[in-house]
This record gives C-alpha cells, structure tokens and sequence, in this order.
C-alpha cells in the first residue's frame, strides 16, 4: 500500500519511505519515523497483551510528550480508539470523560495520577493504567492494573485487530455552548482525509517543521501531527509557559509552519520577533476563531515574507475553509472557501441555498464530517442532519440520506463565492432590535488599540432586550482609558453595537481548554457578580 488509508499508516508509510527522517522533536530529543513506527507498533502490542478488544477507549492525559504521541497514534494501531485529554483539565473533569465514554485504559504520568485517585474508583469500565516509567513503585488503587510504560512496550509483537477506514479512530472532547462537553467520535477516514486536505492547501512536504503550540487534545492541535506525518515532516512539540517561549521555539527550531488560535497571536504581536524568523517560517495560519484585522496587520509586519492562511473549522467536520494568502489583501475579513475535498453551503432554514450575501447557516458536506457525538443521540440530531434532498449535490434518485453538520454559525458567501463569518447563533446579541454578533464588536475594540484582549456578551435588558457588556485588559500593562475607548466606540460603531458597559481585568483572560478565551466563563462570572 502507498497511500494511508488508517490514522497509524501515517507513520508507517512515511517510515518505510524514509526511516532515518526527524518525526518529533521534544527538548533536546528527537525521534526518527523508524523510531516512531517501532514505538506506536509496541504499544499496539502492549494494549492487545492487556486484552484491548476493537473499539475500546484509551484516554491518554499528559502533556505534549513523545509518550503522547506514541500512545495517541498506538491505541488505533491497535483497533481500539484513542481519548486525548487536555492537561489542563481537572480531576472532575477527566473523570467525566472517563465515564462518558467508558474508558477502558488510561495512560498518564506519576506526577498526574495522584490528582486522579479518588475519582478513578467511580470510573467503573477503567481496568488499567500505563504509568510513564519511574524509580518509585506503584502504589495500588483498588482492582485496577497499574503497569509501567517501558514493561507494557517490551511485551512480544502482536497484531491488532482487524480495522477500516470507517470504523472509529479517536474521541475529541470539545467545550459545548451549555452543559458538560461532548465527544465528536472521528473515524480513520475522517481523520486521514483531513491531514491530506491540510497538507494540499499548506502545500507542506518532507523538509518542514510544524510546532505543536496547540493543545493534542485539539483537532487543529492534533491536525499539526497528522499532517506532518502524512508527508513526512518533522513537528516540534511544545509546552509554553509564556508567549516568548513559543517565538524562541520558532527561532531555535527553524519552524516553516505555525498554526495558532487568535488569543495566542494576539499575544505574539505584543512582543518582539526576530527578523530571522520570517526568512523559514513559511506560513502563519489561523484556527479557532476569527483573526482580528490589527492583529493580523502587525504579523504581517513582523512577518513580511510569511504566508497568513486564515481558516475556519469546527471539530465536528474537522476543517472547513481557508483563505488563500493571495486573497488576503483583498478579501481579510473573509474565512475563504471550502477547503480540497470538502463542500460548504449557506443554507436557510428550509434547507434552501441563500442568495449572495444574504446570511444563512454554514453547512458543511462531504468525508470530514464526523461520526457524530459519542453516546448522546439527542445533540447529535441537532448538528449532523440528513441533507434536504433539494441541496446542492443531492439528486432527486439518490434514495439513501447523507448526513452533514449544520454548524450552527451563521455566515454569507458574495457574489464570488467568499464567505465571511457573522456570529454563533447561541453566542449572537439582540440589542434594539439588531442582531449583533460578539466578534463583530471585538473586531472594532481590538482596532482601536486601546485593549489587549477583549470578550463581548449580551446582558438581558429590559429596554433594549439585551445590553453589550465587555470585558478587557489594558494594552501591554498600561492603562485602559474606558471613556476614551468608548468615544473611540462611539465614533467606530453604529448606536446600538457600542456597549453598555466595559470591565477591565488584568491579563491574561481566562482560556478554555482549547486556548480560545472563555466567553461563557467570563460572562457567567460576571453575571453572578451583578446579580447578587
């Protein structure tokens, strides 16, 4: 076979072209696609010597680390579905995971498994753990297995079971508008697709770097790994303390690829940038969210030979659009078109395709849409929803329902086919009759350049139906002058967008476990504040 058509193929394809090829680096270590491959196939066979039957649930909760990597890419190889889980996360919160998803093995770290002990009994489908080795022994925690990673790799090679390009590779948890988080189950399709789609458009090959500055538990952070592998380059993984370290990583590791969510760019704007980094760096591209239109404008500055890809995604279908750099100039505040192999429409609510600019809900068709939320029917039927039979792509004869998801973002495309992102229906403000969207506001608050991070949110009023608060942090530690920023409002927006109300926190804000401010944190906290 000389294509990948299963997650793990990723490595070993680009083992057998090229063995000897840097896969990962971390700190001063790196690893070779033959060390790689030997790696992810001994763990495969540690899991099946563990009993792993197909389709059983590996929660992986460590930093970014080879071990992650190897663990991530291992569980599929061996037919069972890895949990990436972000590190950031609480003992409550992973136990939540461990439940909802019936996690059978969990690998994590003697630094980490303290913080777990007293939820671990309540996760009833849990039968063992992989420790990442350590001179200390093992303490026991009820019935549960606890084996070390160097003995679980030194088990005799075992093949796993028997898998397609359909059945499941991995579970990404992803922050819903409301309630606890939702599992996207991902097939092997969707996620080999989606690192060939990637690696298309970014146009990446063998010689680059990718820095891993993203969270592995996130589909864009996952997404650096898999499309390096798919073409057989080498990606820096990174555990940033601070924004600098991830410009010293750039600089030091000659990275050609970064891919970052706005809060972080937002950041490295405010600090210096080597003048050699714009000679390798190739690309700079956006996730997350949209970029505000100053913070681009000043990583262009710092980065004048960098290619900007403004893109646009949701886990539950991975990646959706991009914007080509050569549009960039004309067309910034647009999200692009669809990306290879992937369909995008602007629907109504009927299902019927809207006419140029007029707004309407982004539907995305095609391979990357996902396999649906794990375990949860309900929310499932409200975002993956079969096609209307008079959509675009849909004949009449076809008998059997394709299913897309229906992202629940609200976008146009003019008269070119261009789409630009308009708001989150659950996120959306309606103020004096105006529906307005929250990024529409900080796009306005960060031009200014009076702020250094800022959210917006709708407050109920009874006068207007809802008021728009924000909340900000001063540029660069200094001073934030609410009346003048208001005036700069004032001038900037029309009537009914300027808000009612501004906050002003010292940075950073509070990030969700993805690294997107977290909008529903800050508002929830703030409305208990003034409620009381």
């Amino acid at each position: 076979m000389t294509d990948s058509t299963l997650l793990p193929e990723l490595v070993s394809l680009a083992a057998a072209r090229n063995p000897g090829a840097p896969a990962l680096t971390y700190g001063k270590h790196t690893l070779s696609y033959g060390e790689l491959e030997v790696a992810v196939n001994s763990f495969a066979s540690g899991l099946i010597s563990l009993g792993l039957q197909r389709g059983e649930r590996v929660a992986i909760y460590l930093e970014k680390r080879f071990e992650t990597v190897i663990a991530s890419f291992g569980a599929p190889a061996a037919g069972g579905v890895f949990v990436p889980l972000n590190p950031l996360l609480k003992a409550e919160q992973v136990g939540y995971i461990l439940r909802d998803c019936n996690v059978r093995v969990l690998v994590t770290s003697p630094e980490r498994l303290p913080l777990l002990q007293e939820m671990l009994p309540a996760c009833h489908d849990l039968r063992h753990i992989v420790m990442l080795d350590s001179a200390e022994p093992l303490a026991q925690i009820g019935t549960l297995n606890i084996c070390f990673w160097g003995d679980l790799l030194a088990q005799s090679s075992t093949a796993g079971h028997r898998l397609i390009d359909t059945d499941m590779a991995g579970i990404l948890y992803t922050s819903g508008s409301t309630g606890k988080p939702k599992g996207v189950v991902l097939s092997h399709r969707n996620m080999v697709a989606g690192a060939k789609s990637v690696a298309c458009y970014l146009e990446n090959h063998a010689g680059d770097t990718l820095l891993a500055a993203l969270p592995l538990s996130f589909d864009a952070g996952f997404s650096q790994l898999t499309t390096a592998f798919h073409v057989g380059a080498r990606v820096v993984l990174l555990n940033y303390l601070l924004p600098r370290d991830v410009i010293k990583s750039i600089e030091r590791e000659k990275v050609t690829g970064l891919t970052a969510v706005p809060p972080l760019y937002i950041q490295l704007t405010q600090l210096n940038w080597p003048e050699t980094i714009t000679g390798h760096l190739r690309y700079f591209a956006n996730t997350g969210g949209r970029m505000p239109g100053e913070t681009l404008q000043a990583l262009r500055q710092h980065l004048p030979q960098s290619r900007p890809f403004l893109m646009y995604g949701l886990t539950e279908a991975f990646r959706s659009t991009f914007l080509s750099p050569d549009e960039v100039e004309r067309r910034p505040d647009s999200i692009g078109k669809a990306i290879p192999n992937a369909e995008i429409l602007v629907l109504r609510e009927d299902g019927s395709p809207c006419a140029p600019n007029e707004p309407g809900e982004l539907v995305h068709r095609g391979v990357l849409v996902s396999m649906g939320y794990w375990n949860d029917p309900e929310k499932t039927a409200e975002r993956y929803k079969p096609l209307p039979s008079h959509a675009p792509g849909r004949e009449a004869g076809l008998v059997l329902p394709e299913i897309a998801v229906f992202s629940g973002d609200t976008v146009r495309a003019d008269e070119d086919g261009f789409l630009y992102f308009i708001g989150r229906r659950d996120e959306m403000m309606k103020t004096s009759g105006y529906r307005v969207s929250p990024t529409e506001v900080e796009e306005i608050l960060y031009a200014t350049r009076m702020v250094g991070e800022c959210i917006a949110f709708g407050v109920d009023n009874d006068r207007l139906g809802q008021a728009i608060q924000v909340i900000a942090t001063p540029p660069n530690d200094s001073v934030l002058d609410i009346a003048a920023l208001l005036t700069e409002c004032r001038a900037r927006m029309p009537a009914y967008m300027v808000p009612a109300g501004i906050e002003v926190q010292n940075g950073p804000l509070p990030r969700n476990p993805n690294g997107k401010i977290d909008r529903k944190t800050l508002s929830t906290a703030w409305l208990e504040k003034y409620s009381a």
